[in-house]
């Protein structure tokens, strides 16, 4: 079995991660609910100067974005939950037929950590009289039971993350006059995009100016894109 000791011994820093993950996981889909529904907008305000037709726009765009996203959530947590389940089920079967091997087994995660042979028995022993089942999950599987990720609420998060990210697009689109309409959603969806991306790269340790250069330029050039396309398709009369 994969030995994933570094998971275990360590409930705190491991909830910390996984909230960091979550939290992660929530700009990203703020992000796309920013992208793609400002480049959606900004295509059609490009074509037209008419309210309904953005409007009607940005809002299928809001929603069809975040019912994907939610579904594309459920299906993969729902994968990752099922395997998880399928591992756990193996380790409980091991367990009720080869308990030595799998006592000598967690023994052997333990000296792999710095324990002494004799320390090392001597926790798996104590571990295993006190809940088996859990200390072979944590310590070889680094699979809390008792927590696995419930597929809903990772729909539900990605869902809400993506509307709270498309709304700014779809209010700086609609409300500013017409001839200002661009030129505001471009300044405040790219001022939103800096800030999410250096939240991102906060969160990942990782240099916020390189990460926010790229949110920002590739969200310039999806809406001048998207825009240029626009302008043409309305200047054809298509």
């Amino acid at each position: 079995m994969t030995d994933s000791a570094p998971h275990a011994g360590e409930p705190h820093g491991e909830g910390l991660a996984s909230r960091l993950n979550w939290l992660r996981a929530g700009v990203l889909g703020a992000n796309d609910g920013i992208v793609s529904t400002a480049g959606l907008v900004v295509g059609v305000a490009g074509a037209t100067i008419e309210r309904g037709p953005i409007l009607t726009a940005g809002v299928a765009g809001l929603l069809a974005g975040a019912v994907s996203m939610a579904v594309g959530e459920y299906v993969s947590v729902s994968s990752q939950r099922d395997t998880e389940r399928a591992l756990l089920a193996k380790e409980r079967g091991e367990l009720r037929d080869s308990p030595a091997a799998e006592l000598a087994e967690l023994a052997a995660i333990y000296r792999a950590k710095g324990l002494t042979p004799r320390t090392a028995r001597q926790v798996a022993e104590e571990l295993t009289a006190h809940d088996a089942f859990a200390a072979h999950a944590d310590a070889e599987l680094g699979i809390d039971p008792e927590d696995l990720t419930n597929p809903w609420h990772a729909a539900l998060a990605s869902a809400v993350a993506f509307t709270v990210g498309a709304v700014l697009p779809l209010a700086a689109i609609l409300l500013p006059p017409a001839s200002a309409r661009v030129p505001v959603t471009f300044v405040a969806v790219l001022l939103a995009l800096a800030l999410t991306g250096q939240i991102s790269a906060r969160l990942g340790q990782a240099r916020p100016g390189r990460a926010v250069a790229r949110v920002v330029i590739g969200g310039a050039l999806g809406m001048t894109v998207t825009y240029v396309i626009g302008h043409l398709f309305g200047a054809a009369g298509i």
